[in-house]
């Protein structure tokens, strides 16, 4: 069992950086593909990055390759999403989620953890 917290979310001006970070309990953070998914007020939520369990390969939407990064610290329990030139369509509720079976994963129904999902608004 993993429980996965988000923080980080807020208001912030188009063009603008935000960093989420997401902190999971238990001892076995380091076996999870990780990954972060988004959901807009009407659409359904949709994938925007993952990580492999040892942080060696990632994979981003295209809408937001080159301006977002995941990253995480196995040693801190804690995954990352750096948010830069954030743009008023990047607005949605921001989860994280844990993946126990797969090393990798890009498909939100391999995820078997979410956190509670974080807001962020961006103003234009």
């Amino acid at each position: 069992q993993v429980q996965l917290v988000e923080s980080g979310g807020g208001v912030v001006q188009a063009g603008g950086s935000l960093r989420l970070s997401c902190a999971a309990s238990g001892r076995t953070f380091s076996k999870y593909a990780m990954g972060w998914f988004r959901q807009a007020p009407g659409k359904e939520r949709e994938f925007v990055a993952a990580i492999s369990v040892g942080g060696g390969r990632t994979s981003y939407a295209d809408s937001v390759k080159g301006r977002f990064t995941i990253s995480r610290d196995n040693a801190k329990n804690t995954m990352y999403l750096q948010m830069n030139s954030l743009k008023h369509g990047d607005t949605a509720v921001y989860y994280c989620a844990a993946a126990r079976s797969y090393t990798y994963a890009v498909s939100p129904s391999l995820y078997d953890y979410w956190g509670q999902g974080t807001q962020i608004t961006v103003s234009s």
